[in-house]
């Protein structure tokens, strides 16, 4: 399946995207913020002021828009004025001159028929170059866990998703140069070059503490080593003395 494109309608001067509903589902803040990807990705990505990274802001083809916004629950973007996104509370293509790279949606039981199918459609014709999309229950939601689709001289083109045994898959964005993977109902992101995972807040956790207990171990190493060195120079001082005295009593007794 394919999609393609289609014309903005007229530019219309900034102003600010109006306030979306109140969302219903935890998804976004289940498998993305609690895990911290958000922050693990901006960390990764090291450009804040910008590259945007952000959940739930709407993106449009300007800010008059009123009707057709979509709302990503995942939404990556370069080069781009990062602060006035903020401030106008949405994403305006022709304001920011060109669309987001990265969209990613989360299935949620009210909502995953409309990502695959409405959204779909959506980004495409923004023009967004990769869409994403994950199901935490593996293939309940959407017709399979993990999807992704690539803007291909101006169609959208299914993403290769490899299924590695029943509780792992992964696909390769472009866009982000990560890999993205469905692991035990989890979302995680896997850097190809430097060959490891972009922690979680968990593990992030797990490697201070490890640090800390590292650099604990090895103060009180230092510690063990130097108690050692004062108590072998104590033991020679008292040997040195001792001899000394023994030395002393011996030309006493001498004739």
């Amino acid at each position: 399946m394919t999609t393609k494109p289609t014309a903005p309608p007229p530019y219309a001067p900034p102003a600010q995207f109006p306030e979306r509903p109140p969302r219903l589902d935890m998804q976004n803040v289940l498998y993305l913020a609690f895990p911290g990807h958000h922050t693990a990705l901006i960390r990764h990505l090291a450009a804040e002021d910008t590259t945007l990274v952000i959940g739930e802001m709407p993106v449009g083809w300007n800010l008059s828009q009123q009707s057709g916004l979509l709302y990503p629950d995942l939404m990556i973007a370069f080069n781009v004025n990062t602060k006035e996104a903020i401030a106008l509370q949405g994403f305006g293509i022709d304001y920011q001159g060109k669309p987001p790279e990265f969209v990613l949606e989360v299935a949620s039981s009210r909502t995953a028929l409309n990502d695959y199918t409405t959204k779909r459609k959506g980004y495409a014709a923004f023009g967004i170059p990769e869409y994403w999309r994950f199901d935490p229950t593996g293939n309940k939601r959407y017709p399979v866990p993990l999807a992704g689709d690539r803007l291909v001289n101006g169609e959208y083109q299914p993403i290769t998703i490899v299924q590695t045994d029943q509780d792992r898959y992964w696909g390769h964005s472009d866009a982000l140069n990560l890999d993205l993977c469905w692991e035990y109902g989890q979302l995680r992101w896997y850097d190809p070059v430097s060959q490891r995972y972009l922690l979680t807040h968990d593990e992030v956790k797990e490697q201070l503490d490890a640090e800390r207990n590292a650099r604990i171990a090895a103060e009180a190493q230092l510690d063990a080593e130097r108690d050692t060195r004062i108590a072998e120079r104590n033991a020679r001082i008292a040997a040195e003395a001792r001899a000394q005295q023994l030395e002393q009593e011996l030309r006493r007794r001498s004739p």
